[in-house]
């Protein structure tokens, strides 16, 4: 569980946006938020619920394939520059 303090200087963005992301996860199911008080300051904590877990999940696979093709594009042109330069 994350405060939202902690997200905000994790992601350097204002309170203001960590507020309307945060409002726009917990609408969609992904976060859940809960709120309370240490001492006499208010705090709000974040956690992923198991809906939130496999969105996450499946978005950090799809960046994986993104950079892994990337990748394989860019072997494929050293490649191919390599193979120029050898005849």
């Amino acid at each position: 569980m994350q405060s939202v303090d902690q997200l905000r200087d994790y992601s350097q963005i204002s309170d203001a946006s960590v507020s309307r992301i945060t409002s726009a996860l917990e609408a969609a199911g992904y976060l859940k938020v809960r709120k309370g008080y240490i001492g006499k300051r208010p705090r709000t904590w974040l956690s992923l619920t198991p809906m939130g877990r496999t969105a996450l999940a499946r978005h950090l696979a799809a960046l994986q394939t993104i950079a892994d093709t990337a990748q394989e594009a860019g072997d494929q042109a050293e490649g191919t520059a390599e193979t120029r330069r050898h005849h």
